[in-house]
């Protein structure tokens, strides 16, 4: 099998949304998937080592990928963010770490150990207790449904600064990665219109071309090269979406 090879596991840190590790072979262009929340990502190609911060990204696109590298990536909950770097700058882009080793790498002034796809949770804590991790409360838990005592304007400055995106976008963007995982794993169009709350069949084209650059039918079939998504991890992502989406009864987003 060629391609990318993608696995990845649930955290139970409230700072980390995901792990992953991929493996690419004969390929070197993937589609990427709009993702919500920022990351750090390490890989290895032909003995050497690469670290960097991967952004929010508010749409699909293409991506090149180096062909025979390993990677292992921690993906963050929505409302982290770095204390060095603010937020709306990594949207649609990165930044790529110096000073890399087998062993360690730099960010923030410091230097870390690389972590292996098991003990992503023990840098997280230690970046965390540096500060150099930070995290808004507010944020996650409005995205969970829960009332905020802030106004509206307050709440939506908040995302803007903890994620670079709106509070709508981010919940859009979380949505439509379900429904791509759950696609891929199979599921019709109208059980993922009726699980993630679309109107309609259109409503879920419409996400999809815009966030997954994938038709239903491509996601179905793994038509049309390789792509950023891990479709085991889907049912996940909708349970990581809690009260933005209800099974049956999803949130009405235009």
């Amino acid at each position: 099998m060629v391609g990318l090879l993608f696995e990845t596991r649930a955290s139970d840190s409230p700072w980390i949304a995901s792990v992953w590790t991929c493996r690419s072979e004969q390929v070197t262009q993937m589609t990427s998937v709009a993702t919500e929340t920022w990351g750090l990502v390490f890989w290895e190609q032909e003995g050497t080592a690469y670290a960097c911060v991967t952004g929010p990204e508010s749409r699909t696109g293409t991506a090149p990928v180096p062909d025979g590298a390993t990677f292992v990536g921690i993906q963050f909950a929505v409302g982290t963010s770095l204390r060095a770097v603010a937020t709306a700058s990594l949207v649609d882009s990165g930044i790529i770490l110096p000073d890399v080793t087998h062993r360690t790498f730099r960010l923030d002034g410091a230097r870390w150990e690389t972590p292996h796809p098991d003990d992503a949770e023990a840098l997280v804590n230690r970046l965390v207790r540096d500060g150099t991790v930070v995290h808004d409360r507010l944020v996650a838990e409005a995205l969970r449904g829960h009332r905020s005592a802030v106004t509206d304007r307050t709440l939506e400055r908040r995302f803007r600064a903890a994620t670079g995106l709106t509070k709508g976008a981010v919940r859009q963007i979380g949505r439509a990665r379900a429904a791509a995982g759950l696609l891929a794993s199979g599921e019709t169009n109208s059980g993922v219109v009726e699980t993630l709350g679309y109107y309609d069949d259109a409503h879920l084209a419409r996400a999809l071309r815009r966030y997954v650059g994938r038709t239903a039918r491509q996601l179905r079939n793994g038509l049309d090269g390789a792509i950023a998504l891990d479709p085991s991890s889907a049912h996940d992502v909708v349970d990581e979406l809690g009260d933005s989406v209800r099974v049956g009864r999803g949130l009405r987003e235009a």
